[in-house]
Parts: structure tokens; C-alpha cells; sequence
């Protein structure tokens, strides 16, 4: 027992140390991914260790305290979406259905066939924006059937897995396709009126994963998240981010992209919200996303039934009460996350000009 008590010790402590460095090699950065995981494993290592070890000796108390400090520092990261922290966006208390901006954010698959259960969750919940994410022609084919209601589009169909659509009841006042990072991954900027007549800049992407199978480094995946956080920056217009990030909501990457955009995360404080993997209960993690400005308030978020993807789909609907802006406050950035912004950005040639403004 004291072997394994060694041994899974030695490991916690390798998973909670390496991504301290920020190295950008897959491995290192797919160990933000599990800390919920990891934060299991060692509560049940310190229970292992106070039963089966000897107390008496000062390597026990060694392999715990380093077990515990290790629990601690995997639980900070997590901690902010759970309800044990504050809400960091405020649930609207206002019903006025014209300043409501709901939206579904769906990984569909390119292989899945399913589309009717994407339809009748269309159906069922009447969002005003539907972003599908690995959307191909066969996709778009079928998802025809929602232009009668929401006739305003943007089209991105791709066989890489990298496909998007933008399905809309609003109207577009401007839209574009862009190609920030790499030549194949595409993500969707427009700017649409809400029935209030109040214009909001929307920005929906899905870089690339460092994984063996794709990037071996999340230079190309940090990169784009960045320059647009340092794109939004600059802007006082309301704003709404999402997609399918490949990232967690807690990793270094997500948090710098908050401080530097001024963004606000509606989960925190209300739950994780885990999209993928559908089909493994115990290794789920929270990788389709939506941040927005301080323009807008929660009346609900939630995570819908699958439709055969291995993502769910995330809906949320949002409230537009401007005057809520001085009441509502994310991360904050300092000159060091400035910093380190410019250098992720500059790692692969991209700037915030190349992101569309879409004023107007």
C-alpha cells in the first residue's frame, strides 16, 4: 500500500505541476482538462493515506501534505463553477421578450445523421440564434427545413470538421467569414439587430485542439481566442462570444481571454455545464462556451438532451439591460496578461486588426 500511496502521489503531483509552466505541447496543456478528475483522485489518495498508512512516520505526513496542497490548488481553478461561488452574471429580472437574445451553440458531428433531434430542439426551445459547429453540406442540406423561420444566414460548410452555420431570426446588419490562424479553420463575425433595435457584434468560432491528431502545440488555438479578446477590448458595443473553444472554461488560455476581453462567463457561480463527452459520464468537460459584455443579464443557461453528437448542445438565453453594466465585473487583466496577450497573438503572425469590427 505505501508503493501505491508513493506512486499515486508522485502522479497527482506531475499532473498539477507541468501545466504551471505554460508549455504549449498537448500533453502538458491537456492536463487542464481533468481537474475535476484529479481533484477526485486525491481525495481518495489522503483517504487512502490516513487508513492504511502509518501515521507515525514523517513520509506519511509528507505524501499527504503534498496530496492536499495538490487538492487545494486543483480545486481553485474549479471552484468559481460550482454554486459555492458568487455569480459573476446577474439573473435578469426583466421578461421583455424584444431585449431576449437566445442562442444554441451545437458541435453536431460531421459524421452524425441525426439531424432531426437538432430540429426538435430547435423546435421546442425557439432560440434566435443557432450556431452548428462541424457542419458540413449534408448539414446544411438538412437544415433547410429553418430558414422559414430564420431566414438570416451565414454559410461555412467544410469537410475538415471545421464546417459552421449561423441560423438567425434577427437580422444581420453585417456579416463575414474570416480565417484568422489557419487557412482551413474559419470562424463567423456579424453584427445583428435585436427587436429593439440595439446592435450586437457576435463572434462564433471553433479553433483546433492541441491534440496528436491536429496541432501539437495550442499555439494556433490560443492565438485565435486571444487576438479577438484583444479585438473586443476596444469596443463599447455589446458583445456575445461562443463556440466550440477545444479549451475548458477554467484553463490559463480561457481566463486570459477573459481578462483581456473584459468578457463576462455566465457559468461561473451557477455550474460547469460539461458539453463533451457525451458518452463518457465520468470524463466530461466544459468545452462549448458563451461569454458576452456586461450589457447583457442571464435569464436561464442550460445544457440540452443529446442529439447523437458527442457534444450537447449549450443554450442560453440572454437579456439586454445595458443598465446593469456598472453592477457586473469579470476577471481583470494586468500588465503581465497584456503581456503575455501580445506574445501569444504575435507567436503566429496574427493581429486584433484582422479581427472584423463590425461597427455599424
Amino acid at each position: 500500500m505505501l508503493l501505491i500511496s508513493i506512486f499515486g502521489t508522485l502522479l497527482i503531483v506531475i499532473v498539477t505541476v507541468l501545466p504551471i509552466f505554460r508549455h504549449t505541447h498537448w500533453v502538458i496543456r491537456g492536463m487542464d482538462f481533468p481537474r475535476l478528475q484529479i481533484i477526485l483522485l486525491a481525495a481518495t489518495l489522503i483517504v487512502i493515506h490516513f487508513i492504511f498508512l502509518d501515521l507515525h512516520i514523517s513520509a506519511t505526513w509528507l505524501l499527504i501534505f503534498a496530496t492536499v496542497l495538490c487538492f487545494i490548488w486543483q480545486l481553485w481553478w474549479i471552484l468559481p463553477y460550482t454554486f459555492l461561488w458568487p455569480k459573476e452574471v446577474k439573473t435578469s429580472k426583466v421578461h421583455d421578450p424584444d431585449k431576449q437574445l437566445s442562442i444554441i451553440t451545437s458541435n453536431v458531428l460531421k459524421t452524425n445523421r441525426n439531424s432531426y433531434a437538432l430540429i426538435s430542439l430547435i423546435t421546442k426551445y425557439q432560440p434566435d440564434i443557432l450556431v452548428t459547429l462541424e457542419s458540413d453540406k449534408w448539414w446544411e442540406n438538412k437544415l433547410k427545413v429553418l430558414e422559414a423561420d430564420m431566414p438570416y444566414s451565414v454559410k461555412c460548410p467544410l469537410d475538415n470538421f471545421y464546417g459552421m452555420h449561423v441560423y438567425s431570426r434577427l437580422p444581420f446588419c453585417k456579416k463575414e467569414i474570416s480565417y484568422l490562424v489557419e487557412k482551413d479553420i474559419p470562424s463567423i463575425h456579424v453584427s445583428l439587430e435585436l427587436r429593439t433595435g440595439d446592435k450586437v457584434r457576435m463572434h462564433f468560432v471553433h479553433p483546433a485542439p492541441p491534440s496528436p491528431t491536429e496541432n501539437a502545440e495550442s499555439t494556433e488555438r490560443d492565438a485565435e481566442l486571444i487576438t479577438i479578446a484583444r479585438s473586443l477590448a476596444e469596443t463599447t458595443q455589446p458583445v456575445v462570444v461562443t463556440g466550440d473553444l477545444n479549451d475548458v472554461a477554467w484553463s490559463a488560455t480561457t481566463r486570459l481571454f477573459r481578462k483581456i476581453s473584459c468578457l463576462l462567463d455566465p457559468r461561473v457561480g451557477r455550474g460547469m455545464f460539461n458539453t463533451f463527452h457525451v458518452d463518457y459520464p465520468l470524463l466530461r468537460w466544459p468545452l462549448d462556451h458563451i461569454f458576452h459584455s456586461s450589457h447583457f443579464t442571464v435569464k436561464h443557461i442550460r445544457r440540452l438532451p443529446s442529439i447523437g453528437s458527442d457534444h450537447f448542445a449549450l443554450f442560453t438565453a440572454l437579456m439586454y439591460t445595458p443598465a446593469q453594466c456598472a453592477n457586473q465585473e469579470g476577471l481583470k487583466a494586468n500588465s503581465a496578461d497584456h503581456d503575455r496577450a501580445n506574445k501569444v497573438s504575435g507567436e503566429k503572425g496574427v493581429s486584433k486588426k484582422d479581427v472584423p469590427k463590425l461597427n455599424g
